[in-house]
């Protein structure tokens, strides 16, 4: 009896994806504007920026 609880799975069934189709977006860049940012805004822009510092520093460093 305990044996068939594992065996009932079907090999052929389709996975459902994980994001739904509404909330992906196409990769389309957005203009940012400085005089309609937030605080919000700014804060990701900078740690951005510095996250890019940090990838480019250690590049350098393994190249």
């Amino acid at each position: 009896m305990a044996r068939s609880r594992g065996r009932n799975h079907s090999r052929n069934k389709q996975d459902l994806p994980l994001t739904p189709k509404e909330l992906k977006h196409d990769g389309i860049d957005v203009e940012f504007s400085e005089a309609l940012a937030d605080t919000d805004d700014m804060e990701a822009q900078a740690r951005s920026k510095a996250a890019d510092q940090r990838a480019k520093a250690r590049r350098l460093r393994k190249g």
